[in-house]
């Protein structure tokens, strides 16, 4: 960037010229020990000659210095017209720079520096003024120096000199002097009358040719007179046209007062002194003011580094152009004021007074105000004078000068001798000062502070700086116009506003882009003629084309500028990477979560959209103006990947493929470098087909073989868990997925497109760790906006732990890449949401204001705030698979079911055989049958549910357990198939209602594997496991009902007594007392008959039966003796049993300690009853049969004091007594278990009552006359004590009856026990009956 220097116009420009055939870096090295020399003395110049010419030499005690700057590159030829108006601009002299080796020729060099001299400068141009060659010796100093008489200018700086910087310094002293000495020549031509009339002749007057000067009439010596650079073609002015004293005495009428008294020695400091002894009669004219005549003596005196003297002249300039119209000198004079001021200020002239009023440069703020303010109107111009480019340049660079100086004076904090160095440096780039330089300057804070201290605010310097903006920036060059440009944006950046330095820095790109555009322009015609072909002329239609070299020096910098401007407004064009082919690597992305990580934390969208896409457009016609392929490939997808969301479908397309073109002519122009992958992430899930269900495996403990024993048969054993839910046992399911080696796995990859055109990919692979995994990798293209599956599939090729941590992916033209994509666990997934709470937080906390809010500024300071909150860091968890050695593989061969079907009646028993087939390489040696059928899956659920009762719970494992549909003896098979061979197996099928469908499942494995080595051999084992599903379909034709149990009166049963009635025999050996009846009804609901059957046994008693053929649509009671029974305490007092082996099993209901012991007691009677009785039946003359269950019925509390043994023996008898006198006990006639008394006479009931429990019991008698009504009874009837009875004791009770009626009388008598509760006080229970008729014997 070219600087634009506050005191640019006190610094005497010198131009370094490489000379010959330097090396740029040899230039730079001499280049920079040059401009270390930035002030020269003015004790340190040669004085010179004492003629004319000595006018602007310093004596030899000038404290003042010359403010020396070195620029490399000449002005722009449109500038050469202010030559007049700002010598400060111009190079004064040219320094050629050249380096000489034994086989360089000295004056070969000498002859290159004068002809890039004036290549350089055109002949008419004023400057330089003075020129020198610096030829630095090279080698060992063995190079030829002798140099002659006929290379003047040409300096030699031998090698072997020890302190060059001085020899340095001492030349460009003489050079220096030798233009001081020029400066004389060029004012006294411009003080004749001829040379005024030029200078006021137009806006930007240049020096009069030789030409516009008259033949003089009286000749002069021709060494008298003035002379001018003979290089620059210049009128020679010895030839009479100026004679000697014709120069105006401008000085004796303006002598100031500070000069009065001096020494003569000094009096050559100032043109201002009492006149010479050589009177001067001035030569101007009345109609031309000599107010800009003393404006260019001002700058020459100010670049003589005379600033008193450039200070009165300046102000006898302004002094003119007040009363003038001339408001463009006019301005110019005031900025040169401005500068005088400075220079004074910082100590490097003449003191200068400060005015305490105001703040110290707020004179020269104010200069610079006015002139920017006359800048701006130059009033009516001539058409000669319309010089547009040149107004605006001296109007843009007297704003910038104001802002410069507002700007080092806010950034020195405040005016001092910092701020002077800041405004004083000559460059060739801006000075920083440390206050804009350390880590935290870009902080707003340190921007409050420094305008606290200095006082100018950024507000105050943007509004001046913006004042160099605008459309008069159009008449500039392109030069002007990004050095201008440069300017501005260097401002604002430096204040912070650094949107506002890239809309500035846009425009550069554009100068920078016009610029191209022209060179391109300019070289199209060296291109176009084309070569020969066959004789034939460029302009035949053979001739062929020539495309020039296309270099792509400076690209560099341009595409970093276009970077920049997209940084700052959110765009991150680098989001894309380069990888080079030379040391490529795939490069990671995912891994071990970041806090920083873009899927996690949440960041506000940033900048305009539409603002955003122009800048996009704007990179991409830049990178392709210049042209740079890999640059446009990188922004084109840059931007699709970041801002896929905002560009439009046309976009999209355009920037996809342009970026394929760029990438193939990238590769075609021999780029070595490929782009990496750009879509983000395509795949977003990998998960893994399970294999089909028989090569599925599953993983068994060893221990379960030795539990196999005592479980029952046919079924597999699972790990079985006595708790309801146990969290460890769910950890422990979650494992890893079991495959087998050298079996074929498949993965299914779910991938997105974000993007409106489709999307190639060139190679998808998996990425895995652990065992060898071979796979293949597969080329697709991915539907526009849209999920789409893809399926890869490899093989492990050993045993061990197989890790897919994630793939690699690579687009077409690009370089492969990894993705890490871990699972989503709940763990991490319970972290991701903290992390986004807490981020959302912060985020809502915080206004991030400006910049701090583009992306990953402001998430790198929420994302510390969340790592910092949040330090548990979570290991990510990939898909992980157990390969396992090889397995062998069983399939059915054949069944003995006709389409896998079987019709089967309830409680009916079938069987079915399967035929297995080995058909690998490894023999079978375990071998399981485990079943399911429909009524498991409600059963199972009943249970999960825990709504049931305890009753309810025992019944429904009863059902799961001990009545399954499908069963298999293991022990009379064979469980070992050799490989290659079959074997057939048989299982039972059982009817069951409800039962709609069945599943056999077979698992087996290879168990006694040879161990490869001595290592203890592995606690689990594997197995497959093969499916036969069967079609289950169960008749409902028998129901029971009713169930219940009756007191055994065996007189009911004699009197029955028939031939044909032969459930008869079942009473032969039963008595009444013990002995109880089991009834139950049984319905047939089927088409056909069949014959029902219940058979008695239990224990001490001899078994006995009954049947009966049951009618379609028919019910019938079937009915069984039972002997009473009696448990122990010890059993009754259990409680109900789990089948299962859950731990405990909590009730819903509550129930009273009375209350559960019933239940208890009511439970295990149940039990012993269907322990003792059995059902079967069978098909009316067919061979189809199965078993009648019980298990629905239910056992009532009288049924259960029916059922169980009394704790007391009752015996009933009625008899009759004789006379009063006569105690002899008459019996009444009975006949099968009935008594027949008379009635209207009084009979004995007489009672013994036995105690046959083993503990005594204190008994009271009740009894009940049934009708009662019709019956009379002396006595108590209820509570008739009886008294205690040892175990084993018995006594008797006698009571009065009279029957008043006849019929059929029931008298039941009850005992009960006192001091026990109301369910256990009846202890014993007998009836009698009676049947009173008249005509029975008395």
């Amino acid at each position: 960037m070219e600087y634009n220097a506050f005191a640019s116009l006190a610094h005497f420009r010198i131009l370094l010229l490489p000379v010959g055939s330097i090396s740029r870096n040899t230039f730079d090295q001499w280049a920079t020990e040059i401009r270390t020399l930035e002030n020269l003395r003015l004790s340190d110049i040669p004085p010179g000659t004492k003629d004319e010419k000595a006018r602007f030499m310093p004596s030899p005690k000038s404290k003042g210095y010359l403010h020396l700057c070195f620029p490399t590159h000449p002005p722009s030829s449109s500038h050469f017209g202010m030559s007049l108006f700002r010598p400060s601009h111009f190079p004064l002299g040219v320094i050629g720079i050249a380096s000489c080796s034994q086989t360089d020729s000295l004056s070969s060099i000498t002859a290159e520096f004068n002809a890039a001299v004036k290549d350089l400068f055109p002949p008419d141009c004023l400057y330089p003024l003075a020129k020198s060659c610096f030829v630095f010796e090279e080698g060992d100093g063995t190079t030829n120096l002798n140099l002659g008489d006929h290379l003047p200018g040409l300096v030699i700086i031998p090698s072997m000199m020890g302190n060059k910087k001085e020899n340095i310094e001492t030349l460009l002293a003489d050079l220096c002097s030798n233009i001081l000495a020029e400066f004389s020549t060029v004012t006294s031509t411009l003080e004749s009358s001829l040379g005024n009339e030029h200078l006021n002749g137009s806006l930007f007057p240049s020096l009069p040719s030789a030409a516009d000067f008259p033949i003089p009439l009286v000749d002069e010596e021709p060494e008298s007179f003035l002379r001018l650079p003979s290089h620059n073609s210049q009128p020679d002015l010895s030839l009479g046209l100026i004679r000697r004293g014709t120069s105006p005495m401008l000085g004796a009428k303006r002598n100031p007062s500070s000069l009065v008294g001096q020494p003569a020695g000094s009096m050559r400091q100032s043109s201002l002194g009492p006149p010479t002894a050589r009177k001067r009669q001035t030569l101007i004219g009345a109609a031309s003011s000599h107010g800009r005549l003393f404006k260019v003596l001002g700058d020459f005196f100010l670049l003589a580094g005379r600033t008193e003297d450039a200070s009165v002249w300046y102000t006898e300039a302004v002094a003119l152009f007040k009363t003038s119209n001339d408001p463009v000198w006019y301005a110019s004079a005031l900025e040169g004021l401005a500068t005088v001021a400075l220079v004074e200020a910082s100590g490097l002239g003449f003191n200068a007074p400060v005015n305490t009023g105001k703040e110290p440069w707020g004179d020269i703020s104010e200069k610079l105000e006015q002139a920017i303010a006359l800048y701006a109107k130059p009033g009516p111009l001539s058409e000669s004078d319309q010089r547009f480019d040149l107004l605006a340049y001296i109007y843009t660079v007297a704003i910038l000068r104001q802002g410069f100086l507002l700007f080092s004076t806010w950034a020195a904090k405040g005016w001092g001798p910092l701020a002077f160095t800041v405004l004083m440096h000559p460059g060739p780039g801006p000075y920083v000062l440390p206050t804009l330089s350390h880590p935290d300057s870009h902080l707003p804070s340190n921007h409050d502070r420094l305008s606290s201290i200095s006082g100018v605010t950024r507000p105050q310097m943007a509004a001046v700086i913006s004042q160099a903006h605008g459309p008069w920036l159009l008449h500039l060059g392109h030069r002007e116009r990004m050095v201008i440009l440069e300017s501005i944006a260097y401002l604002y950046s430096s204040l912070g506003y650094r949107r506002k330095e890239v809309y500035i820095l846009r425009e550069v790109v554009g100068c920078i882009m016009d610029l191209v555009v022209c060179a391109r322009e300019k070289a199209e015609p060296a291109f176009s003629s084309g070569i020969t072909v066959n004789g034939t002329g460029s302009g035949d239609s053979g001739a062929v084309a020539v495309k020039g070299i296309e270099r792509s020096t400076g690209n560099e910098s341009v595409l970093k500028l276009v970077k920049h401007i997209c940084d700052v407004h959110g765009i991150n064009l680098e989001a894309v990477r380069f990888v080079d082919t030379a040391n490529q690597g795939t490069e990671k992305e995912g891994g071990v979560p970041q806090d920083t990580n873009s899927d996690d934390l949440l960041e506000d969208p940033y900048g305009w959209p539409e603002l955003q896409i122009g800048i996009i457009r704007e990179a991409l016609s830049v990178a392709e103006a210049l042209p740079d392929p890999p640059s446009v490939a990188q922004f084109s997808l840059s931007a699709l990947k970041a801002l896929h969301t905002v560009l439009g479908d046309d976009d999209q397309y355009y920037m996809y493929n342009a970026s394929s073109e760029a990438l193939t002519a990238a590769k075609r122009r021999g780029e070595t470098r490929v782009i990496d992958f750009w879509s983000g992430r395509p795949v977003i899930s990998i998960e893994l087909i399970q294999p089909p269900l028989s090569r599925s495996l599953v993983e068994n403990p060893i221990s379960v073989l030795a539990r196999r024993k005592s479980e029952a048969a046919g079924r597999l054993p699972q790990m079985t868990d006595p708790f309801l839910y146990n969290p460890r046992k769910s950890v422990a399911t979650r494992g890893n997925t079991l495959v087998v080696t050298d079996e074929p796995l498949e993965f299914v990859l779910t991938l997105y497109n974000p993007f409106v055109f489709d999307l190639e990919i060139q190679s998808l692979s998996l990425s895995t760790s652990g065992v060898p995994f071979d796979t293949k990798p597969i080329s697709m293209t991915v539907p526009a906006c849209s999920y789409h599956p893809v399926t890869l599939s490899g093989t492990p090729l050993e045993d061990g732990i197989l890790v897919i941590k994630g793939y690699h992916v690579q687009a077409p033209r690009g370089a492969p890449r990894e993705f890490l994509l871990p699972q989503a666990t709940a763990d991490e997934e319970d972290h991701r949401s903290r992390r986004q709470s807490l981020a959302a937080c912060e985020s809502g906390r915080t206004k991030y204001s400006g910049l701090d809010s583009r992306p990953g500024k402001s998430g790198k300071r929420i994302s510390s705030f969340v790592s910092s909150s949040s330090s548990r860091r979570t290991i990510p968890k990939f898909l992980e698979c157990t390969v396992v050695p090889e397995q062998p593989l069983l399939r059915i061969r054949w069944s003995s079911l006709t389409h896998s079907a079987v019709m089967l009646y309830n409680g009916e028993g079938s069987t079915l055989r399967l035929t297995l087939e080995n058909v690998s390489s490894l023999p079978i040696d375990f071998l399981r049958l485990s079943f399911d059928d429909s009524t498991m899956a409600p059963a199972r659920a009943a249970l999960t549910e825990g709504d049931l009762s305890v009753y309810d719970v025992y019944e429904t494992e009863y059902q799961l357990i001990n009545q399954p549909v499908f069963s298999w003896d293991r022990e009379r098979e064979d469980t070992e198939i050799p490989r290659g061979r079959k074997v057939t197996i048989t299982v039972t099928c059982t009817g069951k209602v409800g039962c709609t469908s069945g599943c056999i499942f077979i698992s087996y494995g290879y168990l006694r594997r040879p161990q490869s080595n001595l290592s203890r051999p592995s606690e689990t084992f594997h197995t497959r496991q093969v499916s036969y599903p069967v079609i289950v379909t169960v008749y409902h034709m028998l129901e029971c009902h009713n169930m219940d149990i009756f007191p055994l009166v065996v007189g009911d049963y004699e009197a029955e007594k028939t031939p044909e009635n032969r459930s008869q025999a079942l009473f032969n050996d039963v008595e009444e007392e013990g002995w109880c009846l089991f009834t139950i009804d049984v319905r047939n609901t089927y088409g056909l008959p069949f014959e029902v059957t219940l058979e008695r046994v239990q224990k001490g008693v001899a078994p006995a039966s009954t049947n009966c053929t049951v009618a379609p649509g028919a019910m019938k009671r079937m009915i069984l003796p039972l002997k009473k029974i009696q448990l122990p305490e010890a059993v009754t007092s259990q409680a109900i049993p789990m089948l299962s082996d859950r731990q405990f099993v909590v009730e819903k209901t509550k129930l009273s300690l009375e209350e559960d012991k019933l239940q208890r007691e009511l439970f295990w009677y149940r039990e012993e009853l269907f322990k003792s009785v059995h059902g079967h039946w069978r098909e009316a003359g067919g061979s189809r049969s199965g078993e009648l269950s019980f298990r629905e019925q239910q056992m009532t509390l009288p049924m259960l004091e029916i059922l169980r043994t009394e704790s007391t023996n009752i015996h009933l008898e009625l008899f009759r007594r004789g006379t009063e006198a006569d105690e002899e006990r008459i019996p009444i006639l009975r006949t099968g278990g009935t008594y027949y008394p008379a009635p209207y006479e009084f009979v004995y009931l007489r009672m013994r009552i036995a105690n046959i429990s083993l503990q005594p019991l204190v008994l009271t008698a009740d009894t009940i006359v049934d009708p009662a009504d019709h019956a009379i009874q002396e006595g108590a009837t209820s509570g008739l004590p009886i008294g205690r009875l040892e175990s084993g004791a018995e006594r008797e009770l006698e009571t009065p009856l009279c029957f008043v009626a006849c019929g059929r009388f029931r008298v039941h008598v009850e005992a009960r026990a006192i001091s026990a509760t109301a369910r256990d006080a009846k202890v014993g229970v007998a009836t009698l009956k009676a049947t009173v008729r008249e005509d029975n014997p008395r």
